[in-house]
């Protein structure tokens, strides 16, 4: 869609409609005009597509706004998250993940790459990432192995991420994650979209320019840089222990590429790692047999009613082998 307004708010969203198109042709690229309008704004908008790796589309628009919008999203992004390999305990289907995403990256205005993987949290939530001159964000599908849906019909290993690239400098904002719970996968419940710190008035005119990429993955920026490919929770301790303390939880966090993909096993990764409440324990990092991957462990606190933000990357002397994985854990 164009434009989000009032998403997530304790009113009724508006959803501004494109009434009217016209088609040009030049070479191997497609122009699109496209006119947009609803309650709050009217708009003007070029998108200009072609194949390069996949679908490659930038756009240009124009909104003039009649009111002030409770919460204005530009280069919204929509989609799926029922459950993954973070959250066994909402599977009820036979199928071992289902979602259209399974996750958002952030390049941030500094350069730091972040991951969130999607969750399905049990009220509504909304998480805003503060930013100034975003260099790109996206709502991505890493999981790209049949295995890991076995669905021979909704194929959601070929599910397109969608990356949006800003042209220009978009000032200071947030991008915010709309999570809604579910209990299906018919239901759209993640949007994502960029959120100006100044909001319009009546009367104000507005412009934006940003890329789309429409691919399996995001482009590789900063190249080096080691990803996330898999979220595990489950009990702390040793395995095959038999006490465990109900009150923590182990998480294993599996990063590819970059750096590490060509290293052979070592002792000297460091997880760094950060929670909202308490400290992560029995932290290490370790190369899986014959794999290029490598799997940080810890376990963390959990005990309380409020969700624990965590946060890690891995680390070696003074360098920063991947990105930032931060994650929104429910009790």
């Amino acid at each position: 869609r164009g434009i989000a307004i009032d998403t997530a708010l304790p009113k009724p969203e508006e959803f501004p409609r494109f009434t009217q198109f016209w088609l040009a042709e030049q070479g191997q690229t497609l122009t699109i005009y496209a006119l947009l309008d609803g309650p709050s704004l009217s708009g003007a908008y070029r998108f200009d597509c072609s194949r390069k790796n996949g679908i490659v589309m930038d756009v240009h628009c124009d909104l003039f706004f009649r009111t002030t919008p409770g919460r204005l999203g530009v280069a919204p992004l929509t989609s799926m998250y029922w459950y993954g390999e973070n959250q066994r305990d909402h599977a009820p289907d036979w199928r071992p993940e289902i979602h259209d995403s399974d996750g958002l990256s952030l390049w941030t205005g500094k350069g730091e790459r972040i991951w969130r993987p999607l969750v399905n949290p049990p009220g509504l939530q909304v998480n805003a990432f503060a930013d100034q001159a975003p260099k790109g964000f996206g709502l991505l599908q890493r999981d790209r192995d049949f295995a890991d849906y076995q669905d021979d019909s909704a194929f959601y290993q070929k599910r397109p991420g969608i990356w949006v690239e800003p042209k220009g400098n978009w000032g200071q904002g947030a991008v915010e994650l709309v999570e809604i719970p579910t209990n299906d996968e018919v239901h759209d419940n993640v949007v994502a979209y960029w959120r100006p710190a100044q909001a319009p008035k009546p009367g104000d005119a507005l412009a934006f320019d940003y890329r789309l990429y429409w691919q399996d993955q995001e482009p590789d920026y900063p190249a080096g840089m080691a990803k996330v490919v898999a979220t595990r929770i489950g009990r702390a301790g040793i395995p095959g222990a038999e006490t465990w303390n109900p009150n923590a939880r182990k998480f294993a966090i599996d990063f590819e590429g970059g750096e590490i993909a060509a290293m052979t096993p070592r002792f000297d990764i460091k997880p760094v790692v950060t929670c909202s409440s308490g400290e992560a324990s029995d932290a290490y990092v370790t190369k899986l047999v014959g794999t290029n991957r490598w799997r940080a462990l810890f376990d963390v606190p959990v005990g309380g009613k409020a969700p624990v933000e965590l946060r890690c990357f891995l680390w070696l002397g003074d360098k920063t082998l991947s990105e930032t994985w931060i994650y929104q854990y429910f009790i």
